[in-house]
């Protein structure tokens, strides 16, 4: 598909003929919730039910109706689905196969799963399709909460350098730092500088930066639009970059929006390409830690709130809904501001006092 300039609108409609492409992997009666549940849910949403459901029917049928066929099983058949089968069913995705894979669920994507099927049941069962509902007695697996891995301030520093120069890079990468440190340059203190989620970042185009303000537009969760801001620091790398791309005859001139970060190939950059220069990069400045772009959003959060030490501007910022969601990324820092603090007030008469 060509890019129209619109990352989300094109986004969308890939997962939407994706949608199309798979329900035919799915039992007749999933389109009837597909339709039911289109005006609550975003594409992504329901791409990643078609994902969860294919792997429930395919246990459906080789587990419980051995034998049967997917495409034969019935809102009757539905209705046999006991809690104690869909215990079973997440115990199976411990270790399970689909199609010639072997694979394996951890607890947030069991958690994931479960939500998926106690929507199409819910769905049938409040329509009156079906009578009972057992997906409601089973309980959500219980999530512990995952290490909040985040790069410290030498460590920051040594990840733009690393973009900048190439150190440590290796005879084969080198090849290709030449054309794109600027870029990667650009990316990594974007991500470093304002926070974004890497969708936010890919589906930016060059009319998104306004550098009068120091602002960008950013299409957040949802497809509300938000105005962040970013400081000089960013504003250096990005102008660097699209001056770059200025004098660079091989960057497409067709009229506006233009994607923002281009690939190698001169089109609209990947989730997959940024996520590979952002490990790439972070195995050479932080060897240690395993840095992803959601590493790069909670670092500048972080640095954020040590900066404010208010969660609100945080939430903001980020774009959380729930200042809860902030809360929790954060509660570490949190401890450390009541540790510092703890020896703060005096009960007895000092010096000063005197």
């Amino acid at each position: 598909m060509k890019d129209s300039g619109n990352y989300y609108q094109d986004r969308n409609f890939r997962n939407l003929d994706k949608i199309n492409e798979l329900l035919d992997d799915l039992p007749y009666f999933c389109e009837d919730f597909f339709r039911g549940v289109e005006n609550r849910t975003s594409p992504l949403t329901r791409l990643n039910y078609v994902y969860d459901l294919r792997i429930f029917f395919d246990f459906l049928c080789r587990k419980k109706f051995r034998g049967k066929d997917v495409h034969d099983l019935t809102l009757e058949d539905l209705e046999q689905v006991t809690d104690t089968d869909i215990e079973i069913f997440l115990s199976y995705l411990s270790n399970y196969r689909y199609g010639e894979k072997r694979l394996s669920c951890d607890e947030r994507a069991k958690a994931r799963k479960l939500s998926t099927v106690r929507s199409l049941f819910k769905y049938f069962f409040n329509k009156g399709l079906i009578e009972v509902n057992h997906t409601a007695k089973v309980s959500t697996p219980k999530l512990h909460e995952k290490e909040i891995i985040r790069l410290e301030r030498d460590e920051v520093a040594d990840l733009i350098d690393t973009a900048e120069l190439g150190r440590g890079l290796s005879k084969h990468m080198e090849g290709y730092h030449e054309r794109t440190k600027i870029r990667d340059t650009a990316i990594l203190t974007l991500f470093l500088g304002t926070g974004i989620r890497i969708s936010e970042l890919v589906g930016l185009n060059d009319e998104s930066i306004d550098f009068k303000t120091n602002s960008f537009v950013v299409t957040r969760k949802g497809g509300n639009q938000a105005l962040l801001y970013f400081s000089d620091e960013v504003a250096d790398a990005l102008s660097a970059y699209l001056e770059q791309k200025k004098g660079d005859p091989k960057v497409p001139r067709e009229k506006p929006p233009l994607p923002l970060f281009l690939s190698l190939q001169y089109r609209r950059i990947t989730v997959r390409a940024v996520e590979n220069l952002v490990k790439k990069y972070a195995k050479i400045a932080s060897p240690l830690k395993k840095i992803t772009p959601h590493k790069l959003r909670s670092t500048y959060g972080t640095a954020l709130y040590r900066e404010t030490g208010d969660i609100y501007i945080v939430a903001d910022v980020l774009g959380h809904k729930d200042v809860n969601t902030t809360r929790k990324h954060y509660a570490a820092i949190t401890e450390d501001n009541r540790r510092a603090v703890a020896s703060k007030v005096k009960l007895h008469r000092t010096e000063d006092d005197e």
